[in-house]
């Protein structure tokens, strides 16, 4: 967890909505210089810190309307400060709670150095990243239909297909396979989404890969070149990173990735972990995935893999494996270098 301690004149917490903000300003003594609901708007928050404006930062809580607001600030050179909303526990953990007190407490936190800080992610790449996320948002949906054909064959206890549906030549014919009509009808609706979500992925993979060449090809190759990171692995990998020097250490890296266990320790006594979810679910969907590809085909790595299982068990194994990815991940980034088996498996 990383605060914000820098020291300013004065300390702008705003709560942050879709067509309002409650704006809260304090002095360095603490005193509130202005309390006040505005408009969600440029106009209103520039006009609210105008008199302020010679030494102020501004912090809000990471919701999902904060880009607008951090846009604004760096095109006006003002201080912007993101909340990490899991760690503000001051906020959520409040008798009593609106958008007055919860202004205010953002405030006090900033002007205390105690408000955990999230990454505010450029503008530059912020896009292309929710658009990647919206595909894989899609594909879920498509495969969501492809697991209801199979159950519903199973429903009826027919044949098996005997081939992938995944692949659009191997769809021909399905729904003549169920008897009863109102079946055959729903499994060729499905079948019909089925071969639009085909066309709209893949025009939206050629245009993110089209933006990754412009944005960062090198990170990108070097990525894939991780023996089971494809195309997409590589661009979630890319853009959920963007910037490896964001992490000061490696152990920073594998935490936010949730690649790593939280202990819980209190006068020399463990309590178990907790709080496993903070951090980037992308990233730790990508890295355990890119460990049961990496598996394919690589007799090293499943040998490694195979005394992994023989000690921790198949579950823990994967996780040590897609930990020790993730690692490799951080540090080829870092000295831009290519994925190295040998370096992988500590070869002299």
């Amino acid at each position: 967890m990383r605060f914000y301690t820098k020291q300013h004149k004065y300390y702008c917490g705003i709560d942050l909505h879709a067509r309002s903000m409650y704006i809260c300003i304090l002095d360095q003594e603490g005193k509130t210089a202005l309390h006040r609901n505005r408009k969600a708007s440029p106009e209103a928050f520039l006009k609210a810190i105008e008199p302020y404006r010679e030494d102020i930062v501004v912090a809000v809580e990471c919701m999902f309307v904060w880009y607008w607001l951090a846009d604004l600030c760096a095109k006006e050179k003002v201080p912007f400060v993101l909340g990490h909303a899991l760690y503000m526990k001051a906020i959520h953990g409040g008798k009593s709670k609106n958008d007055k007190i919860d202004s205010k407490k953002i405030a006090t936190l900033l002007r205390g150095g105690n408000i955990p800080v999230a990454y505010v992610y450029p503008r530059k790449m912020r896009s292309t990243r929710d658009l990647l996320r919206r595909r894989n948002h899609l594909m879920r949906k498509r495969s969501e239909l492809l697991a209801h054909i199979q159950n519903t064959n199973s429903q009826y206890n027919l044949p098996e297909f005997g081939r992938k549906l995944a692949y659009k030549a191997n769809r021909e014919g399905v729904a003549e396979h169920f008897p009863d009509p109102s079946v055959s009808k729903s499994i060729e609706v499905d079948l019909q989404l089925l071969n639009f979500y085909d066309q709209l992925l893949n025009d939206l993979e050629l245009y993110i890969v089209k933006k990754a060449k412009v944005d960062d090809a090198y990170s990108w190759y070097r990525l894939r070149s991780i023996p089971g990171v494809g195309k997409i692995l590589g661009l979630i990998l890319l853009y959920e990173i963007h910037d490896i020097k964001r992490f000061p250490r490696v152990q920073d890296f594998v935490s936010y990735c949730r690649l790593v266990k939280c202990p819980r320790e209190s006068a020399g006594k463990k309590f178990g972990t907790k709080n496993s979810k903070i951090g980037n679910a992308h990233l730790k969907w990508a890295f355990s995935e890119a460990a049961c590809l990496f598996l394919r085909g690589n007799e090293q790595a499943q040998h490694y893999h195979a005394r992994l299982v023989s000690k921790y068990g198949k579950g823990k194994a994967l996780s040590i494996l897609a930990h020790k990815i993730g690692r490799a991940a951080y540090f080829m980034l870092k000295r831009k270098e290519p994925f190295s088996m040998k370096v992988f498996f500590n070869e002299t």
